[in-house]
């Protein structure tokens, strides 16, 4: 009989095609996979909490496992740990949970969190782990338009054209505009997201930021219901995926 686990990891999703299998290159998902091959012999399909983009990094995804093999948490974690290197990819946490445990279906909310360092001098330290912005950001600005964002709304605006949810509709829970020095940080909550939603809403506060749309614009935005009307994707490096509730 299989037991179940539930795997918390982190990733620079800087070398990978996105969390998803792919034919196009290496994920974050295989490698994983490829991982439990070689500790314990068994082929397996890693379900995770989210499908993060190319790019797009994780302090905090989840995901969960089933293996025939009898081992504990702690070796698991620590034997993973050692078949994934050099991919930057870390398993924080294992836990033996319910049969019933599903990374994905149980999930009531996911946290993303978007950087923004915002100066005229290039990245060096931050480099493909921040969005770069030269221009100036009006801040309060940002923080006051997202507003219009929060609650239940159909986000078929911010919605990329290879989504694959079955509605539009969602309640967005949080979404914060922060910041310290020059870093911009940009939170948000809710059950579920769109494909490319968190960073359809920061391309469009970063136009709200920089004095091309008005809060206003980014409202018609929304109640438009229409991709075209979308003013600005944001760039994956910026984005990470930052915890799961369950």
């Amino acid at each position: 009989m299989s037991q179940r686990f539930k795997l918390t990891l982190e990733y620079d999703g800087g070398p990978f095609v996105g969390w998803q299998a792919q034919e196009n290159g290496p994920s974050v998902q295989v490698a994983i996979e490829k991982a439990v091959k070689e500790l314990s012999g068994e082929s397996v399909r890693i379900m995770g909490a989210g499908r993060t983009d190319a790019g797009v990094h994780a302090r905090g995804q989840v995901a969960h496992v089933d293996l025939m093999m009898k081992i504990t948490a702690d070796r698991l974690q620590a034997g993973l740990n050692a078949c994934l290197r050099p991919h930057p990819v870390a398993i924080l946490k294992v836990e033996s949970v319910d049969p019933e445990f599903d990374a994905r279906f149980s999930a009531t909310q996911r946290h993303y969190r978007y950087r923004i360092i915002n100066r005229r001098a290039p990245l060096t330290i931050d480099r493909g782990r921040a969005w770069h912005v030269k221009v100036p950001l009006d801040k309060e600005k940002m923080a006051e338009a997202a507003e219009i964002l929060l609650g239940k709304h159909d986000f078929t605006s911010f919605r990329s054209i290879r989504c694959q949810a079955n509605s539009p509709v969602k309640t967005l829970e949080r979404l914060d505009v922060t910041w310290s020095d020059e870093e911009i940080r940009i939170s948000t909550s809710a059950r579920s997201f769109l494909h490319h939603q968190v960073r359809s809403m920061v391309g469009c506060l970063k136009m709200v930021g920089e004095g091309k749309w008005t809060k206003d614009d980014l409202k018609n935005c929304l109640e438009a219901k229409d991709r075209t009307e979308l003013g600005f994707n944001a760039p994956p490096e910026g984005l990470y995926f930052l915890r799961v509730d369950y």
